[in-house]
């Protein structure tokens, strides 16, 4: 399914809910430049919340490849936006994840399309960072998992305290990364100057 042509049962509906909404806000829906708005909403709400009609647990499955590497594997700065489910406002930044395979491992783009599916649902970024950690953890039965979140809501900058340069981190982890010093190991990888490639 392409979720920029193909949308989901409801498509209608939603947007009539649309026009309703905007009627509520005090505008003219029928006024030339908002008649074709609440379909352009509607759809677009379908594209970001796509992550609820795909299975995470499927796409890693689709990869996973035996072997004995048994090091850490990071993946970081996969960018993501995402929206809060008390505002339905946006939250984005970036996911960082690593892992201690324990005889398979996964196609990296795969943890990128992970970290996409659960974006793609209303979120908070507490329950993402768990969600991604669970997934990995369940599907691909590592020697240990670490997810660390970094992002800006738009909920705090646009409403409310309205502070624009406050980020908020969070951190799963499970496995081999109880222990400190392969925590601060990531960390440490996560923290270092990336080499020109």
């Amino acid at each position: 399914m392409n979720p920029e042509t193909e949308f989901r049962e409801g498509l209608d509906q939603l947007a009539a809910h649309y026009h309703d909404i905007l009627t509520l806000l005090g505008e003219n829906p029928d006024r030339e430049g908002l008649q074709k708005t609440p379909m352009r909403v509607a759809k677009a709400m379908q594209v970001l919340t796509r992550g609820y009609a795909m299975d995470a647990h499927q796409v890693l499955t689709d990869a996973l490849f035996k072997e004995d590497y048994s090091q850490m594997v990071i993946v970081k700065d996969i960018d993501f936006f995402s929206l809060c489910e008390h505002h339905m406002l946006p939250f984005y930044g970036k996911v960082h994840v690593a892992y201690i395979p324990n005889g398979y491992i996964t196609g990296l783009s795969k943890i990128a399309r992970v970290v996409d599916i659960y974006s793609h649902r209303l979120q908070v970024q507490e329950r993402m960072t768990l969600q991604i950690r669970q997934c990995i953890q369940d599907t691909l039965k590592p020697l240990g998992v670490m997810v660390v979140i970094e992002a800006k809501h738009m909920c705090m900058q646009m409403r409310g305290v309205e502070k624009q340069n406050s980020i908020t981190t969070t951190s799963e982890f499970c496995g081999a990364f109880n222990q400190a010093k392969t925590r601060q190991e990531f960390m440490n990888l996560l923290h270092s100057e990336s080499k020109k490639i």
